[in-house]
């Protein structure tokens, strides 16, 4: 349920009604629009809350029940769009976000070079993975607390945020000693202890969306990152498996606006993962900018065919840097700039 507070509401009526809930074992987040102050209030697995006990109280001014099962992540706690700080920028902002990089981080040197690359035609986020989930056990599965280390000397380096996925709840506390953004991939979104632990963290998390998973689904997950107490979470849209096998995935553009109807939360769009064809990358960028996404995920590698993993959905350094040029252009159009 969430109290609406009377505007007249002192602090420390605020605070005393906040304690008040917490020894009742119940979870509230304080929030304010437009100088209206409410408390969005979780009750516990297995307590029945009953309305009438708090309408009565002073501060309450109405007493409003959730109308999603996503309680944190719903517009009923938060009308306004979540803005998350990050070093310089806000994702969510008015600045678009732009995470860059390659799929697999490989050596100093080639993070360097295309983190070098990427900087400069306006990127603000380096991503790269250290730990690779891959179908086959054969496959190149990451430098580990190495690759770690590559990619925040080159993030520190180049003025860039960083982001790498964690695969399991042990690798936590590893992974953001190095990252400003904890991933949450699309094979993990519903591995609830991992959820449950990230929502204790301090750091931002990205979460994708499944393979098979609906918006709600996906705004569920999130909201075991929510509850346990961390609001700093962006959603990505990733592609979903359909009947369709020309593409890697089918990239949801739609997911766009209906996650920004549902959810105060930023929205992230990965074209690389969403077609797995370096020549749609492009073209479903843009889409996803127009579409009014908070940000994009973009593979680029400095020699694709030489990748170690996903080189066939990686740009180019001079793709990308064309990429960027556009989106420039469209940037004004839908109230977004980069700088």
């Amino acid at each position: 349920m969430i109290l609406i507070l009377s505007r007249q509401a002192h602090p420390n009526d605020i605070e005393t009604l906040m304690k008040r809930l917490d020894w009742m074992n119940l979870r509230a987040s304080l929030s304010e629009q437009n100088g209206q102050k409410s408390l969005a209030v979780v009750s516990g697995m297995n307590k029945q809350v009953q309305i009438e006990e708090f309408a009565a109280l002073p501060l309450v001014e109405k007493v409003l029940p959730f109308t999603q099962p996503y309680k944190l992540a719903s517009k009923d706690v938060r009308r306004e769009r979540l803005c998350i700080p990050i070093k310089d920028i806000q994702i969510g902002g008015k600045e678009l976000a732009v995470m860059a990089g390659p799929c697999s981080i490989e050596s100093a040197e080639q993070m360097n070079t295309i983190a070098a690359q990427v900087k400069k035609a306006g990127a603000n986020i380096l991503r790269g993975g250290a730990f690779k989930p891959r179908t086959s056990p054969y496959s190149f599965q990451g430098l580990g607390e190495y690759g770690l280390q590559i990619l925040a000397e080159a993030g520190e380096v180049h003025n860039l945020i960083t982001i790498s996925e964690v695969m399991d709840a042990e690798q936590i506390d590893l992974v953001g000693r190095y990252v400003d953004i904890l991933q949450i991939g699309a094979r993990n979104m519903q591995n609830y202890s991992l959820l449950k632990k990230v929502g204790r963290s301090e750091k931002p998390v990205m979460i994708k969306r499944g393979f098979s998973s609906t918006y709600q689904d996906l705004l569920m997950s999130a909201e075991y990152i929510l509850h346990q107490g961390n609001p700093h979470v962006i959603l990505c849209e990733r592609g979903v498996r359909t009947f369709e096998n020309y593409t890697r995935n089918t990239l949801d553009i739609a997911a766009v606006p209906v996650l920004h109807q549902l959810s105060h939360l930023p929205v992230i769009v990965d074209p690389s993962h969403g077609t797995g064809i370096r020549e749609m990358v492009v073209p479903m960028a843009r889409a996803s900018v127009a579409a009014g996404a908070d940000g994009i995920m973009v593979e680029v590698h400095n020699e694709p065919e030489k990748a170690l993993s996903d080189g066939i959905q990686s740009l180019y350094p001079e793709q990308f840097e064309k990429l960027m040029i556009s989106l420039k252009q469209m940037a004004p159009v839908v109230d977004r700039e980069i700088l």
